[in-house]
């Protein structure tokens, strides 16, 4: 049986194309919905980009009829824009007062009232991202749940870029005589992904174990083509550091990701390889490093000076990471030192976007903060001969409408993975301090 789904504004805020996500069940937008639309259209950043998409694309559905009076969409559902169901007595009962939220609340319960009285009610579903909303929705007894046609994976389920198997001695042993192993001689019920990373132990217990790399064609295990030699003064500390530096020195793969919770050493291992392959091999001319001003106070306007003062407080990490690489002893060194030589640049995402950027080493911070949209807009920017590093954890997000399965960095991630021009690596083991790492797995 067909159901009815109530869509809330965040809802086409962050997917505009959510209209169309729900096959042959009937859609309903509140009028409301469409007033907090037109608040948003004229905002310079993604949520306005989605408003005024939202806005086209209904605009264009009226050639096929009345939004009031629902239309018909391809899929076999109906697309209506709801004006008659306002009365906002029950849930002012509950909640009190006459919020927008509240409005939207109340079209679903009232649909959920009027199916209640037919023959054969329809389930009416409220779909919201507002964790409050869907709370709210429960308590009056409403069906509710989140957005999930966007989610790339369940979150269980990430693909972390490697692997541990327990296989029969004589197999690593193989492997270190003929310095490669095939596949198929693993015997494997699920796939391996080009430039996944593999550890071998030995089943029998013993320490023997050997660390392999899936090769681009995702047939063969093959030795890391990296030593454990220090890069710009900074050596792995783990297993997974030194995957995620056989992905960062590797110019045949010009897309990486990594993802790992606060201090597990993302950023530093990527401007180290950054700066060995501007400064010291010159592979590419400039260093270019980014990240998205999402703010979780006031918005980069409110800060004085001009545009580098009012950046530094939001790229201070990098610069933190880049003193320590340089190892500068006083306060403004790190200044002298970039503009002495000219081919690093930091900058915030904003100012690149639009650009074509061919010949860089392009590192993107705190990705996990990018919609698929921008993700996608960056990553399509990329100019011959250049490599691109996007980074972030995605469990730690200030964007109001991403999640940790539905952000750019996710999506880039599982959208990637068979490819053989990407690699991908998760950081697990903390290495800043014993304090960072307790701090990132208690609190």
């Amino acid at each position: 049986m067909k159901k009815i789904f109530v869509l809330d504004t965040n809802v086409l805020l962050h997917d505009p194309n959510a209209i169309f996500a729900f096959e042959d069940n009937d859609v309903i937008i509140p009028a409301v919905v469409l007033e907090e639309i037109d608040s948003k259209k004229r905002n310079a950043d993604e949520i306005g980009r989605n408003a005024r998409y939202v806005s086209r694309l209904l605009d264009s559905l009226r050639e096929k009829g009345h939004l009031h009076s629902g239309i018909q969409l391809d899929q076999g559902g109906t697309l209506t824009v709801e004006l008659n169901h306002r009365s906002f007595v029950r849930v002012q009962e509950m909640f009190g007062e006459i919020t927008n939220d509240n409005r939207i609340l109340a079209v679903a319960l009232n649909y959920h009232i009027e199916e209640q009285q037919t023959a054969e009610p329809r389930l009416v579903v409220l779909v919201s991202k507002d964790v409050l909303v869907r709370i709210k929705s429960d308590v009056l007894g409403l069906n509710t749940q989140d957005y999930l046609s966007d989610r790339t994976v369940s979150l269980t389920d990430l693909y972390l870029g490697n692997l541990t198997l327990h296989v029969h001695p004589s197999v690593i042993d193989e492997f270190y005589t003929y310095r490669f192993l095939n596949i198929s001689q693993l015997q494997l019920k699920y796939p391996l992904y080009a430039n996944e990373f593999v550890i071998l132990r030995d089943e029998m217990g013993s320490s023997k174990s050997a660390l392999l790399r899936v090769n681009a064609e995702a047939t063969k295990l093959e030795p890391l083509f990296l030593s454990n030699d220090p890069v710009w003064g900074i050596s792995a500390r783990n297993a997974q550091q030194r995957m995620a530096l056989e992905l960062l020195l590797n110019d045949d793969i010009p897309l990486v990701t990594i993802t790992g919770k606060a201090g597990t050493g993302k950023t530093l291992l990527a401007l180290a390889a950054g700066l060995l392959k501007v400064e010291d091999e010159h592979k590419y001319k400039k260093l270019l490093i980014a990240r998205p001003v999402v703010p979780m106070g006031k918005d980069i306007g409110f800060l004085p000076g001009e545009k580098d003062e009012k950046l530094r407080p939001w790229m201070q990490p990098i610069y933190d990471n880049l003193e320590y690489l340089f190892d500068t002893k006083k306060a403004g060194d790190i200044d002298k030192i970039l503009v002495g030589l000219g081919s690093i640049q930091v900058e915030a995402l904003t100012y690149i976007r639009g650009r074509s950027i061919p010949g860089q080493f392009i590192i993107i911070d705190e990705a996990q903060n990018l919609s698929k949209h921008e993700v996608k807009t960056i990553v399509s920017r990329v100019g011959e001969g250049s490599k691109i590093i996007l980074m972030g954890d995605p469990e730690q997000i200030d964007h109001p409408y991403l999640d940790a399965a539905s952000n750019g960095l996710t999506y880039i991630v599982e959208r990637f993975k068979q490819e053989g021009i990407s690699g991908h690596i998760t950081l697990e083991k903390g290495e800043r301090s014993k304090l960072a790492q307790l701090a990132a797995d208690l609190l």
